[in-house]
């Protein structure tokens, strides 16, 4: 042990670093490191501050990402719920879309479907109830055909409006032919022809007297007329039981403000 001392010590004595000059080498720079904590302190002062004084609308957004990317990520079940729907609707309406062009299924009975539909077309309806208005003399007929035409007309205005707003096309790409241009029924949603053909059944069978088997043929025929234009490609199913509904509630409002004899042979006078 005493022997092994002075040799450590003759190694300190002959170690360069021990030296004066040289102790600070070996020791840490406290004003560094003191100006490098105050100036990352600094920094982290000045991003605080260039935050707060940022603009406000990129807070905000940048708030809302992470909340938008939850939606995404995370979606609701009414979102779920309505694009499954969605898709099915339009799957179940491409297969029954049977004759949508010439090259489908049932191609070769476009035709007769296309005359089904016609017989839902506002234009024809309008013009035959003019024509009966013109050659009826009771003033029980007047007045009924006198809202008849009141409800057709509402129809259009009605089915015209939503579909503006709501801008949906059909299934297929079917170019609307001339009689729906002139009722504006351009748009898939809803469904003009099931709309009309719904408040036209309704409307028959209040104030018509009609024997059982015409009723239900009238029935069947607002059927055959709604999903018609399906199997042709212009319009979803549930553009068409939109229109049914909507043709239900058409013919409701057609009760409400209906006309009596008076104010129907007023409008006749003038006309």
């Amino acid at each position: 042990m005493p022997a092994s001392q002075p040799r450590s010590r003759a190694r300190d004595r002959n170690n360069v670093l021990n030296r004066a000059e040289f102790l600070s080498l070996n020791q840490p720079l406290k004003g560094n490191q003191e100006s490098r904590s105050s100036g990352r302190k600094q920094s982290g002062q000045a991003g605080a501050a260039g935050a707060q004084n940022s603009n406000p609308k990129e807070r905000r957004q940048s708030q809302q990402l992470p909340e938008e990317d939850c939606m995404q990520l995370n979606p609701s079940f009414k979102g779920i719920a309505f694009n499954s729907l969605l898709a099915i609707d339009i799957c179940m309406s491409k297969r029954l879309g049977v004759c949508a062009n010439r090259a489908s299924s049932w191609g070769g009975a476009r035709s007769m479907i296309n005359l089904l539909g016609i017989t839902g077309h506002g234009i024809p309806w309008i013009a035959g109830t003019l024509i009966c208005l013109v050659k009826s003399s009771t003033l029980a007929g007047q007045e009924v055909l006198m809202n008849l035409l009141l409800a057709l007309l509402l129809d259009i205005m009605i089915v015209a409006g939503l579909q503006k707003l709501a801008k949906r096309k059909g299934p297929y790409d079917v170019t609307p032919g001339l009689l729906d241009y002139l009722t504006m029924d351009t748009y898939a949603f809803p469904a003009g022809h099931a709309s009309r053909a719904a408040m036209l059944s309704k409307f028959f069978l209040n104030h018509l007297v009609l024997a059982i088997p015409l009723r239900i043929l009238l029935v069947l025929w607002a059927l055959c007329v709604g999903f018609s234009r399906v199997m042709i490609g212009r319009h979803h199913i549930t553009d068409v039981l939109s229109g049914f509904v909507f043709g239900y509630l058409q013919f409701r409002l057609v009760e409400l403000i209906w006309m009596s004899s008076n104010t129907c042979q007023m409008l006749i006078s003038i006309w």
